[in-house]
Order: structure tokens, then C-alpha cells, then sequence
């Protein structure tokens, strides 16, 4: 009995040995002496779409930004570039009280696999600035981690130094670090130190699927972003108007499911999870394969599919993209309960509804989408259907007085047909050189078509 206490004490002293890992009050001096001043306000306008009414409101907000090149390259947390919201007049300030510096900042393409944004500061005068330098660091359960944030406006932004541990750590669809509590808004974006003193990634917030997240979407609490999820980009920054930096792979063409325990009791089909098949996209290497809905694809690329929760398709969805384009690989599926083998020949992925073309008409107050094959299949659009899609019709325009809303499909306006961007803008010109007192336009709402009529007021501002 005395040799098992001793045992049990043993462990406790070593777990709490362990556990008991702290920064010294140096340590935390230090790294605020030395990444403090590469913190930064960052402070912008953003004008926010209601996507179920086309409505505008404009909305101003501050950030913490962290200049990460000498040249005045700025990261911010990514929910500054979401969607329906276009965020403008960026402006930078560097340095606290009397020595803040306001800079202008124009904002680059986003990134598609890691919440962050990145801003270019107007440097005209050649400054060069403070900066953070990152260095990859595995961290543990339990680690200590130290952040440098944002106080509120009425502590005037000042600069604060406060201690975190990593509470969890998840390692699908990948690697990600949870903290164990959670920050407040001038926390996020902001440095993490490790107990080494190494500057090894930022404080993040995934998107959800509603706010436009695909593959990774651990949403809805503060996650350590590794520096090895960001480092290619400040090494190489995007431009402003590049087409976005998109999560490349391999393509399916499956809307799925998770098998839950509930549906597999209902089919009578073992508990062992799965990927429900919903829909098939026509064309598709899936539909090639035959793969039908209904199907359930329980081992993808000789791996075993378990998935029985939503958050877990996101799994799913990684292991085609990283299988390898133009690769043919097993698919064992259940259909009706019989096993059944077949393979896949897996394409590269085509543009979704979140990389596509837009083109904003203000003349008429219509912001315009290209029609991709995922919004294809979820609007049941059938083949020969042909236009773009209305994502924004701005508040008081002549769009929005002929009735005119979001969802909307342009298939002919005033005369000319729209199959494509490039057919809306060239309609667009001719109207506005034309100028008709009144023109129609042919559009499809859901199951229904019908005619707009627009009247435009050429001597007055829509």
C-alpha cells in the first residue's frame, strides 16, 4: 500500500513539474521591448452586404495589424476579407502616442487556406520599418504561449503582454492549436511567443461555412496559426489584383454528407460511419465512375472513411484534394447495403461560387457573378440555362426600383443575351450609349422567369 502512495505522488510531482513551465517576468520584458513596436492599429471602412436583401451598410472598425517586412508589409486577421463584405480607406498607424505615424494601406489578395490578409503600407518615403520575424516551433498540450494585443480605445491601444496554454490540439484535416481560453477582439492577429522566445505564429479565428470557410473551418475559438501556414506569403506577397490564392487539389464532384449513427440505424447499415453521397455533378469524375445518390463511400484512396460528423467532411474533402490530380484511385461505396468496388479518375478542381468572376455595374446598381458548377447544382440549374447571377443591387439604384434582388439570374438585358461577364458588360455599354428611356430585362428567380422593367433617369444620380 505505502509503495503504491509513493507511486501515485511520484506521477503528480512529475505532471505537475511539468505543467508548471512559466515565463519569467524577463522573458515577457523582453519580448515586448523587441515585437511591440511591429504591432500596429489598423483602421478601415467596410461596406457590408445583407445577402438576402442586396442592402448596403457601411461600417468602421479598428484591428491589431503586425508588420512582418521591413518594407511595410502588414498581417491582419482574415475576417477583414469575408464574404459580402469590401473593406476600403485602410490606413495604418505605426508607433504609439507621440510617435504614431498614419500611413495608407492598400489590401492584396487573400489567401484561400489560412484566415489571415495581408495590407501593403504606402511607404513613399522609403521608412523602413519594425517588423517580426517567425520561426516554426511545434507546440504541445499545456504549452505556455505569450501574446502582445491591442487595449481598448479608452487605455488609448496600448500595448498589452498576456499569457495563454494550448488547451487542445487537433491534428484533422490538419495540425491546429486551440487555446485554452478565450480573447478578447485586440488579441486576435496578434505575435505568439514560445517558451524558447521564438515568435512561432498569430492568434486566428477560422471562417465558417457562412462566412464563406470550405476546407479548414475550425470556427469559433481563438487557434494558434503556425508560421508555416503563412510564411510563403510574406515571402512572397500577393498582389492586389491577383486572382486569388486558391486551395489547389484534386476534384470529386460529390455534394456528401456525414454517415451518423441515426441514418445508418435507418438504412440498416453497420455504425461504422461513412460519406453519404447527395448529389452527383453531371460531367463529373464521380458520375463517370457511377457513382449514384444515395451511395455511401466507406474507404476513398484505400483509406477507411469513419466520418459520422459534420465537421468531419472537411476530411473528406482533403484526402481527394491531396490525392493527386489526374490520379486513379479505389472507391469502395455501400448502395442499398451491397458492397460495391469501382475508381476514379480524378480531374483538377474547377471554379466554385467563392473564386469566381464579379463585376460591379454602377450604372444601374447591380454587382454580377459568374454562374459556376457548384452554384449550378445547388440551384438545380439545368445545362442549357445560361447568364450571370445578381449578388448585390445597391440601395436606391435603378435595379432596385425595377425590382430587381439578389439570386436573380440575367439571362437578356435590354435586348442583348448574357451568357457570360463579358456579354453583361458589353449590354451594360450599349445601354448606357444608347440610353432608352426604358429597357427589360430577362431574368430567372428560382423555378420562375419573368421580365424587370428598369426606367432610367440619364439627367439624374442613381
Amino acid at each position: 500500500m505505502r509503495s503504491k502512495s509513493i507511486a501515485i505522488a511520484i506521477a503528480c510531482l512529475v505532471g505537475s513539474t511539468a505543467f508548471a513551465q512559466e515565463f519569467t517576468a524577463k522573458q515577457l520584458q523582453g519580448f515586448y521591448d523587441k515585437v511591440a513596436p511591429a504591432v500596429c492599429i489598423v483602421s478601415y471602412s467596410s461596406n457590408v452586404t445583407n445577402p438576402s436583401s442586396g442592402e448596403v451598410s457601411k461600417r468602421n472598425t479598428r484591428a491589431l495589424g503586425l508588420i512582418v517586412s521591413a518594407k511595410g508589409l502588414v498581417m491582419a486577421h482574415g475576417h477583414m476579407q469575408i464574404q459580402d463584405s469590401d473593406p476600403f480607406a485602410i490606413k495604418i498607424t505605426v508607433g504609439q502616442g507621440d510617435n504614431e505615424v498614419e500611413y495608407d494601406g492598400k489590401l492584396l489578395t487573400k489567401p484561400e487556406d489560412v484566415n489571415v490578409c495581408f495590407i501593403e503600407i504606402a511607404n513613399n518615403s522609403n521608412v523602413t520599418f519594425p517588423f517580426v520575424q517567425f520561426a516554426p516551433g511545434p507546440l504541445h498540450l499545456g504549452d505556455p504561449i505569450a501574446l502582445i494585443g491591442l487595449m481598448g480605445d479608452t487605455l488609448d491601444f496600448n500595448r498589452s503582454v498576456v499569457v495563454r496554454r494550448i488547451g487542445s490540439v487537433l491534428d484533422k484535416p490538419r495540425t491546429t492549436y486551440c487555446l485554452d481560453e478565450r480573447l478578447l477582439f485586440g488579441y486576435v492577429g496578434s505575435p505568439v511567443m514560445d517558451l524558447a522566445g521564438h515568435i512561432i505564429g498569430v492568434i486566428g479565428f477560422d471562417l465558417s461555412t457562412q462566412e464563406g470557410g470550405d476546407l479548414y473551418v475550425r470556427s469559433g475559438h481563438p487557434l494558434v496559426y503556425q508560421s508555416d501556414l503563412f510564411a510563403k506569403y510574406i515571402a512572397n506577397p500577393p498582389g492586389e489584383n491577383d486572382p486569388k490564392v486558391v486551395n489547389d487539389g484534386a476534384f470529386l464532384g460529390v455534394f456528401s454528407q456525414p454517415l451518423t449513427d441515426d441514418l445508418a440505424e435507418y438504412w440498416k447499415l453497420p455504425q461504422e460511419g461513412g460519406i453519404v453521397v447527395s448529389t452527383v455533378m453531371p460531367d463529373s469524375p464521380a458520375s463517370a465512375a457511377g457513382i449514384q445518390p444515395g451511395d455511401v463511400i466507406v474507404n476513398f484512396n484505400d483509406t477507411p472513411l469513419k466520418l459520422k460528423l459534420d465537421r468531419e467532411v472537411a476530411n473528406f474533402t482533403k484526402l481527394v484534394r491531396d490525392a493527386g490530380v489526374g490520379k486513379q484511385v479505389p472507391v469502395k461505396i455501400l448502395r442499398a447495403g451491397q458492397p460495391v468496388d469501382t475508381s476514379v479518375t480524378l480531374v483538377e478542381r474547377p471554379k466554385s461560387a467563392r473564386d469566381a468572376g464579379e463585376f460591379e455595374d454602377k450604372t444601374f446598381g447591380l454587382t454580377v457573378r459568374e454562374i459556376t458548377t457548384d452554384l449550378r447544382v445547388l440551384l438545380n440549374l439545368a445545362p442549357d440555362v445560361e447568364g450571370v447571377i445578381v449578388r448585390r443591387v445597391k440601395s436606391g439604384s435603378w435595379a432596385q426600383l425595377g425590382e430587381m434582388q439578389p439570386g436573380v439570374i440575367i439571362m437578356n438585358f435590354g435586348g442583348q443575351p448574357v451568357k457570360s461577364l463579358d456579354d453583361f458588360k458589353a449590354a451594360v455599354a450599349k445601354i448606357e450609349a444608347e440610353k432608352p428611356a426604358e429597357f427589360t430585362v430577362f431574368g430567372r428567380a428560382g423555378a420562375r422567369t419573368g421580365f424587370f422593367r428598369l426606367q432610367p433617369r440619364w439627367n439624374s444620380s442613381n
